[in-house]
């Protein structure tokens, strides 16, 4: 995907995976330079999605089958982690997500009983196989329909305090991971708060299109090549992950409860405002209810996801305060 020699490169293979956890305790398989950029790429799928010819699976996705089998853990396949040299806990790692490209042609859809925003409704089990036309990046859905290839990491996370033990990837915590933000496309930036000395960033849960909400528990599920830019910031604290588009600052929250995801979204969202422009909380509070967007992230990952969206000219500073 780069030729640039200056730029890391982790590709997803046996040795470089870790399938359905977070530890604080994973060796990073390198430790960069804050500022420095790194290629990871990542591939998705348990055996029983694979696809049937012609469609072309990748060799690192077979190896990475053979070498977890039966032993694997329920969840995503995620590359990493990438250490970031000088990064202590306290500290905020920016991402800078600079590239996403596909790193094969076909991405999976799966229906499961018991799943998704409507568990009870689909008895049976349903898989279906996408085809990626890169001309003209667009997903051939089987039945003739046609959505946009627009990709970003499902999962995207730093190591969880080590008092945290090991984690599961599927529900999204503060420190990242299962976050199914489809707004985190290339060019936009994702700020996380770091739990443990070297951050340790992992990436995987490729998705190639996804509605918000995620609705019946997969979006395009693919494999994903990107570039990120890693760096320490120690000039603010965060308690849960931000992000930052060319046009907009999102807060986010996790959660079981959605009330309780909204409530943490628009908090963090009044203090960043106040923090900004300088305006009283009340006066943020009236900004957010005609100018900001709260959205439902994802309803399907055990917590729920909300983030509020509010365009970055709502957040100059004020003349005089």
């Amino acid at each position: 995907m780069t030729a640039d020699p200056a730029i890391a490169r982790v590709d997803a293979g046996a040795d470089t995976v870790h399938w359905g956890y977070f530890d604080a305790r994973l060796s990073p398989l390198l430790t960069i330079e804050s500022g420095d950029r790194v290629t990871i790429s990542t591939v998705s799928g348990s055996p029983e999605v694979l696809p049937p010819p012609p469609f072309e699976i990748p060799a690192a996705l077979l190896a990475i089958h053979a070498a977890k089998g039966p032993q694997r853990f329920f969840g995503h396949i995620c590359t990493g982690p990438v250490a970031v040299r000088g990064a202590k806990a306290g500290q905020v790692l920016q991402v800078d997500i600079e590239k996403i490209e596909p790193h094969y042609d076909w991405g999976h859809n799966v229906v499961r009983p018991l799943a998704g925003a409507l568990p009870d409704d689909f008895p049976e089990a349903r898989l279906v196989h996408i085809a990626l036309d890169r001309e003209q990046r667009v997903w051939r859905l089987p039945w003739g329909q046609d959505v946009p290839f627009r990709p970003f990491f499902g999962v995207m996370a730093v190591a969880p305090p080590a008092a945290w033990g090991v984690l599961p990837t599927p529900p999204p915590r503060r420190n990242g991971g299962n976050i199914d933000n489809k707004e985190l496309v290339e060019g936009t930036t994702l700020y996380l708060p770091i739990f443990t000395d070297g951050a340790s960033f992992s990436v995987g849960d490729g998705h190639g299109a996804q509605g918000d909400g995620e609705i019946c528990i997969t979006a395009v599920e693919t494999g994903l090549i990107g570039t990120f830019r890693l760096t320490v910031r120690d000039d603010f604290s965060l308690e849960w992950p931000r992000a930052e588009t060319p046009t907009h600052m999102i807060t986010m929250a996790f959660d079981p409860d959605l009330d309780n995801c909204v409530v943490i979204a628009v908090r963090q969202m009044l203090k960043l405002v106040c923090e900004r422009t300088g305006i009283d909380r009340y006066q943020a509070y009236t900004l957010l209810s005609v100018a900001a967007d709260l959205r439902i992230t994802q309803v399907v990952n055990g917590n729920k996801g909300v983030h509020l969206m509010l365009d970055k000219r709502y957040l100059q500073p004020l003349a005089g305060r």
